[in-house]
């Protein structure tokens, strides 16, 4: 079923914009295809994500709880066919000013990211799709939650909410196997004893 993907904060995607129209503005001057002494070819921004980080300081019996840092945008030639493989991602942080631009970046994480976007599209039920961070873990998922017109930037997972971790997976997760929120998030904040690797996935990861 098509996801319900959030429009992102004008300010947040105007900053990637900025960025892209000026690399000499980046640190480095540099965008995800830019070559030495070049801008490289022109890029377009799609998929909006909201990246929301997991606490790791909340109390054993408490909910897991989340809070919004950024927004994340994949990045693709322009004018290339939609779907097309992302060539990077670029990141922006809420800070005093408001959203601002980060950092582009690469790396597994945007392919992975794609791939995951189109399992989801396979599962049942519409859902709101959102990054999760786990810095304990130096983990990503993908966020699917279950409350597709919920505030983008509040809500804590929800124990049906599905969760595919995005590869690289830490050691004993698998990447790309969805999971149920209530069952995979208590074993990346040590609140139950850890589940040996290879255990049987709660759903069809549908690829």
């Amino acid at each position: 079923m098509p996801l319900h993907v959030p429009s992102a904060p004008a300010p947040a995607s105007r900053s990637v914009l900025a960025a892209l129209r000026s690399p000499a503005s980046v640190p480095g001057g540099r965008t995800p295809l830019a070559a030495d002494g070049g801008t490289g070819p022109s890029l377009e921004i799609e998929l909006p994500l909201p990246v929301h980080e997991l606490a790791a300081d909340a109390p054993q019996a408490a909910a897991p709880c989340t809070r919004l840092t950024g927004w994340r945008f994949l990045l693709r030639e322009a004018g290339s066919p939609a779907g097309s493989p992302a060539v990077g991602a670029a990141e922006t942080l809420l800070t005093s000013d408001g959203w601002a631009f980060a950092y582009f970046c690469g790396g597994p994480y945007v392919a992975s990211s794609q791939r995951a976007l189109l399992q989801a599209e396979s599962l049942p039920g519409l859902h709101q799709p959102r990054l999760l961070s786990v810095p304990r873990r130096y983990m990503l998922t993908l966020w699917l939650h279950g409350d597709a017109t919920a505030d983008i930037a509040e809500g804590g997972p929800l124990p049906a909410d599905v969760l595919i971790p995005l590869a690289p997976a830490p050691p004993g997760i698998a990447a790309h196997v969805p999971h149920r929120a209530d069952a995979l998030l208590p074993l990346l904040t040590g609140r139950s004893a850890a589940t040996p690797a290879g255990t049987t996935p709660l759903l069809s990861s549908g690829a």
